[in-house]
């Protein structure tokens, strides 16, 4: 049965067209695992298994940001984002990782008990629909992402029952910034499933989009209690904190995000460094614009961050610093 895990970011993608790259990997120690590859800002796809040696690979992929998954068996499992691009890989457009295996910090070991709550009405999804869950998760790896919608589609017409369908379908309208459509499937997906946590994350980081931190913020709440490990659940918290003007609350739940994943599609450095220029702490914000291109070479929002730090390293200060 497909693992089901939330992909969503704040803006779109940097994806562009050409050129290709390969991820490589390795376990230390060296673990048996399936390793899960998704789109971060774009629907994708892709699933392999470690070998014994604990190393993996995914080739063909576009630059972007993704999040790399490890699934450990009976242990939860740990993600982290990767950014694929010109700066970030080899002269053979290859990028090595080390996946240091922390239990501790497995951001899905909480998952576990959930998945020993699965409803009768989950139980009761029919093999056809799976089949169809399954040929869009292949449809994702070729980005065919029209074809993807229609065997989800047809997923949920066979069982409407299927919360991982419904999350799946949010999860590609958000990336398409249709947020009306995300917030309805992801709410589908609750009703179905009140106890799923992949459309309680990602609901609230619709609302968030939605200009409605207010709403947001429940949904936020519960889904930093119910994975406090999980980077996004803490980087939409922090945001919504921000959104509402508590810099304080944001603050920690955003250098929490950061520890977790310092790479985090969520970009938790920016509104970092907002929230030190609005208490007038300039060096503190160029460290954070540091560290944010330190993570995130490739960034279509790199070049200005480099003038916002210019402009703060000659003691500025005033520049506005972008956030999602």
């Amino acid at each position: 049965m497909q693992r089901a895990v939330l992909f969503l970011a704040f803006t779109g993608a940097f994806c562009a067209a050409g050129r290709t790259y390969e991820l490589r990997g390795r376990l230390v120690p060296q673990s048996s695992a399936t390793v899960s590859l998704f789109g971060a800002t774009t629907p994708f796809h892709a699933e392999t298994q470690a070998d014994t040696q604990g190393r993996f690979r995914f080739r063909s992929l576009a630059s972007g940001q993704y999040t790399l998954a490890i699934f450990l068996s009976g242990k939860g499992d740990l993600r982290q984002t990767v950014d694929i691009g010109p700066a970030t890989v080899d002269a053979k457009g290859r990028l090595d990782l080390t996946i240091l295996i922390d239990h501790s910090l497995a951001v899905s070991a909480e998952a576990l008990t959930d998945s020993s709550k699965i409803s009768a009405r989950e139980l009761s999804i029919p093999e056809n629909a799976w089949h169809e869950y399954e040929e869009a998760q292949k449809k994702l790896g070729r980005r065919d992402i029209t074809s993807a919608v229609e065997h989800l589609e047809r997923a949920v017409a066979i069982a409407p029952q299927f919360a991982v369908a419904w999350n799946n379908l949010g999860t590609i309208a958000y990336q398409a910034r249709q947020y009306a459509r995300a917030d309805a499937y992801f709410r589908k997906a609750l009703d179905e499933n009140p106890a799923a946590y992949e459309p309680l994350v990602n609901l609230g980081g619709v609302l968030l989009n939605e200009g409605k931190p207010a709403e947001a913020l429940p949904y936020n709440r519960s889904a930093v209690l119910s994975r406090p490990h999980d980077a996004l659940a803490n980087s939409q918290l922090g945001l919504n904190y921000f959104a509402l003007g508590n810099l304080g609350s944001a603050q920690n739940y955003l250098e929490t995000a950061k520890r977790i994943d310092p790479t985090h599609f969520s970009y938790p450095q920016l509104t970092l460094a907002r929230i030190h220029l609005l208490r007038n702490e300039p060096a503190q914000a160029a460290d954070e614009l540091r560290d944010f291109l330190h993570h995130h070479p490739d960034a279509p929002e790199a070049p200005l961050i480099r003038r916002q730090l210019a402009a703060l390293d000659n003691e500025s200060g005033s520049a506005p610093i972008i956030s999602r």
